[in-house]
């Protein structure tokens, strides 16, 4: 044996006592000298994980350098973690899942339609935290309360749990696999059918996609557990929803239909989305098949009177299709809405769990179930679990303080009827607002949505359009522009990105066309997308794909993971290159995830069931002349360091210049940011409006254009640097 450990070393030896251990030939016991030339396969060596130090290394790099996931305000997260209300032993009772299993989506439909009282979709799990917390709520938080829900909640129409904004925050700022959230969720909840929101054409992402990539999406979707597909599109293009409905409806999930509304059809003075124009769409979207016809009011602007109007209409023209309301309840009349859709004829409306309602999240569960109790639309809810299901949600939304809506938004406002910002994006928006140095300038974000909106030509304004208003909005306070200054400028102006690709086509063609003569003159001669943008795209190859995946990262690539790079390339590279440094950290406790631990705090940590380590922090190192501390830890009762890199110290220690506004030529960042991408170099000839670089800060692109035409003189930023405001990017001389 002496000749094996020439081969081996301390990296390798453990995973090949692991392949003996394992074969079959070593566990009957008849190996003899040959056993190894007869056994090659003992030499393939998966290496070792190495997570227990990896997780060392990110929690030394959380103490030195503050968390990793942007942080809107100063504050800490609770230390306690919430109390789990009782769950009985054994399997949860039936629920309306067992209904679609046995059916299919045709008969859930049908029991959905001749169902007696009121059915709930509970919202607390996606979109509630997504409109208060910034959709920051962590997979392990959920699966805690996952079985009280499955046991107590079981006559839900459905729990919304996933898409959205849910599936890039997880990777981007959450460092999770969306897709083991939805397994683990799916095995914990096996009753209640999961909903998901589905950008139509966009999938889950910002842009268009190929065709296949959307038919496949929801192919992996459906066979990972998830049930019912909302799908809408941001600016109610048909095309754009008929080929999300037949998607959903070829991998055999539900298909929601959804008409985005916004304006109010019961004011006669706002007309161009009227109650003959929502008719006309559900028309469609009806007579294309789909099983539930969906209401979705993103920035709860549904009046009761509007609900009253708009929810009878489409019942008196389909008697037999099952509709389901969802709105949001900023301006504070959620409650009242609702009441007035389900008495109107809707089967199912939208609510979270009370600790997690209000504001710019949906109308509170406990109201509903209290006021349809004893009512012929009574939900069959125990108010009191929904009292037990709330206690664990207040404790648990302690976690994640820094991100939550009140710390800058006391309570819900009536001017959502003028700015109509959605309720998911609300707290984003505040967030990304703080995020760009603009947070004591919300007000002006919202005065300066309102404008953009109308620059933009009155949009439906749901993801990715919502979107685009807000990066319009934020541009313009950014750079103190009035809607007028934009439009007489908007031949030189660096547009965010989102904006020229929505002017160009890139995600369909709004109601009453593109504003004009904006749109001709941010675009001159760009290229403009004709019809359905997925149409003019070639298939994704994702057997190519899956082996760039394989060559990147390993051959433990699975067939969700090449649907995560086919939606968010860079987003997925950038998430994998996480886990490769600091390992898979969604074993870690909320407040240690996003705040580290305290000097001398001991603390375990389960990586899987039966591994559990014990972790002491025990001190912070001096800065050395590399710009790394030390950090130490007890890690199982053994000293253990890593060295970290302060990155503050290190950014103390180099000065950026700032562009000068009064020298002609010095080209600064537009807004605190990453460089993406430089375009030019030193001594190259560009003209004005050419593209030099793109930034890029909480999910806006922007293109930074040539402000005259002349030669680049010096380029002062490197690609995935990071910019503060007026930053110098380039010279030019002329």
């Amino acid at each position: 044996m002496e000749h094996l450990w020439d081969v081996l070393d301390r990296q390798t030896n453990i995973p090949f006592l692991q392949n003996v251990l394992t074969n079959e030939q070593f566990l009957h016991g008849t190996v003899d000298t040959q056993f190894i030339d007869e056994n090659p396969n003992l030499f393939n060596l998966k290496p070792v994980q190495n997570r227990a130090q990896k997780l060392l290394y990110y929690l030394g790099h959380i103490m030195v350098n503050g968390p990793t996931t942007p942080i809107p305000v100063k504050t800490k997260p609770s230390s306690i973690d919430p109390v789990v209300p009782p769950v009985p032993l054994g399997e949860p009772p039936a629920g309306f899942r067992d209904v679609l299993l046995r059916e299919g989506p045709e008969g859930f439909a049908r029991a959905v339609r001749a169902h007696k009282g009121l059915l709930l979709m509970d919202t607390t799990f996606r979109d509630a935290h997504q409109s208060l917390l910034a959709t920051r709520v962590r997979t392990i938080d959920l699966k805690r309360i996952a079985p009280f829900v499955a046991h107590n909640f079981s006559n839900l129409y459905s729990l919304e749990n996933w898409g959205g904004a849910t599936f890039d925050v997880a990777m981007r700022f959450l460092y999770e696999c969306p897709w083991r959230r939805l397994q683990e969720l799916r095995a914990l909840l096996p009753n209640v059918p999961f909903q998901m929101l589905l950008r139509g054409a966009n999938a889950v992402g910002y842009t268009n996609y190929p065709d296949n990539a959307v038919f496949k999406f929801c192919e992996v979707a459906k066979e990972n557990g998830m049930d019912i597909f909302r799908v809408f599109d941001s600016l109610n293009y048909l095309p754009n929803m008929l080929l999300g409905m037949e998607a959903v409806g070829t991998a055999g999930g539900v298909v929601e239909a959804a008409i985005s509304y916004t304006g109010d059809v019961s004011d006669p003075m706002r007309q161009k989305y009227s109650l003959e124009y929502y008719l006309n769409l559900a028309d469609e979207l009806v007579k294309a098949g789909t099983h539930i016809l969906a209401i979705k009011d993103m920035a709860g602007l549904l009046k009761p009177e509007a609900s009253r109007q708009l929810v009878s209409a489409l019942r008196d023209r389909f008697p037999d299709v099952p509709i389901h309301v969802h709105t949001h309840d900023t301006a504070g009349a959620g409650v009242a809405a609702m009441l007035a859709c389900a008495k109107a004829g809707a089967n199912v409306v939208d609510v979270a769990v009370d600790s997690m309602a209000g504001m710019t999240s949906q109308p509170s569960m406990g109201a509903i179930v209290a006021c349809t109790n004893g009512t012929e639309l009574d939900t069959g809810i125990s108010l009191e679990k929904v009292f037990d299901y709330s206690e664990y949600w207040e404790m648990a939304r302690g976690l994640y303080a820094p991100f939550d809506c009140t710390a800058t938004m006391k309570s819900g406002n009536a001017d959502v009827y003028e700015n109509e910002i959605p309720g998911g994006q609300y707290t984003n928006l505040h967030f990304q607002a703080h995020s760009m140095g603009l947070g004591n300038k919300f007000k002006e974000v919202k005065k300066a949505y309102t404008e953009a909106n109308k620059l933009l030509g009155d949009l439906i304004k749901v993801t990715p359009s919502s979107k685009i208003v807000g990066d319009l909005a934020q541009f313009m306070v950014q750079n103190s522009l009035t809607r007028a200054e934009v439009e007489e400028r908007a031949d030189e102006l660096s547009f965010p990105l989102s904006v020229v690709e929505f002017l160009q086509g890139h995600i369909g063609i709004p109601y009453g066309g593109f504003p004009e003569p904006f749109r001709s003159k941010v675009l001159k001669s760009l290229p403009r997308v004709e019809g359905r943008p997925g149409a003019s795209l070639p298939p994704l190859d994702f057997e190519a794909l899956e082996e760039q995946l394989q060559q990147a990262h390993g051959s433990d690539i699975t067939p969700e993971d090449v649907m995560s790079a086919a939606m968010y390339p860079k987003v997925f590279q950038e998430f994998k290159e996480f886990t490769s440094t600091f390992g898979p950290v969604d074993c870690l406790n909320t407040r240690l995830f996003l705040d580290g631990p305290k000097i001398a705090e001991e603390f375990e940590v389960e990586l899987e069931r039966g591994k559990t380590l014990h972790i002491k922090a025990l001190a912070l190192g001096d800065l050395n002349k590399a710009g790394q501390r030390e950090v130490f830890f007890e890690l199982n009762g053994q000293l253990r360091s890593v060295l970290v890199k302060d990155t503050v110290a290190m950014k103390e220690m180099h000065f950026h210049p700032k562009a000068q506004k009064g020298v002609r030529g010095q080209v600064g960042a537009p807004m605190p940011g990453k460089v993406l991408e430089v375009k030019v170099k030193a001594g190259q000839r560009v003209e004005k409006g050419q593209p030099l670089c793109v930034l890029t800060a909480m999910k806006m692109e922007t293109v930074v254009n040539s402000p005259l035409s002349g030669t680049i003189a010096k380029v002062h930023v490197n690609p995935d640097a990071s910019l503060e405001g007026d930053d110098l990017i380039l010279e030019i001389t002329e």
